[in-house]
């Protein structure tokens, strides 16, 4: 029997493996992803029977253990840092070089960023939280109002292997190396936590919210699995 975008579940659980299935008009055929966070999607076009999908997953599954393996037990290497002037850390999609000085706070000045001979990860993942609060606030507030929504706030703060979360209480988390990322984006991550409040799970309804709002958003989220990786993320601040 084939399912049309309009029943087709948001969850699919073949094995012990649990599939989160968007419908996407622009597929023509089916895109199985493991994500950031471990979690496994599926992007299938608009017409395609439940058996069938079964079937794709069935025959990956050596290929998503592995990489679940990778995501979960080795995890993504993040690119090693050294603090010492000279070292290029991400701001806004651009790479700034660390120029160490005497006491002080970490800040960006001249297109460098300066930390305090002494500092660390604490330092910067502290910058990154307190620069990226009221960025992002002010960068959420235009996509609520296109989307017709009022979070209750936003929070900056680690998240693991998310880029964000939506609290129960209407509260938008957004992890701190999102500020890492190119504006674009950060505004899909936006609009990703957005579309939330509006629906709690990722079905077709969703997504849905998602393309209405950031038209191409396949596009975004491709690119953000991309460059994700190549992001610092020490364990200290996951």
């Amino acid at each position: 029997m084939l399912v049309t975008v309009s029943d087709f579940p948001g969850i699919v659980r073949v094995g012990d493996l649990e599939v989160a299935v968007s419908v996407s008009d622009r597929r023509r055929s089916v895109r199985l992803t493991v994500e950031r966070d471990a979690s496994i999607t599926a992007v299938v076009p608009p017409r395609v029977s439940a058996t069938e999908l079964t079937t794709l997953v069935e025959a990956k599954r050596s290929w998503l253990y592995g990489k679940l393996a990778e995501k979960r037990e080795l995890g993504e290497a993040p690119p090693e840092k050294a603090f010492v002037s000279g070292e290029g850390f991400r701001y806004l999609g651009r790479s700034h070089r660390l120029r160490l000085v005497q006491g002080g706070e970490v800040r960006l000045i001249r297109g460098r960023i300066e930390l305090p001979e002494g500092g660390g990860v604490k330092e910067l993942v502290g910058w990154y939280r307190r620069v990226g609060h009221p960025w992002l606030t002010r960068r959420m507030g235009p996509w609520a109002a296109r989307m017709g929504v009022e979070p209750a706030g936003l929070r900056v703060r680690p998240l693991g292997y998310r880029w964000g979360s939506c609290s129960q209480d209407g509260h938008v988390n957004i992890h701190w190396a999102t500020m890492q990322l190119p504006p674009s984006l950060i505004d899909y991550v936006l609009v990703h936590e957005l579309a939330h409040l509006h629906r709690a799970d990722h079905g077709a309804e969703f997504w849905r919210i998602v393309e209405r709002a950031l038209p191409g958003h396949e596009g975004h989220r491709e690119r953000l699995r991309r460059t994700g990786n190549d992001l610092w993320l020490p364990e200290e601040g996951l």
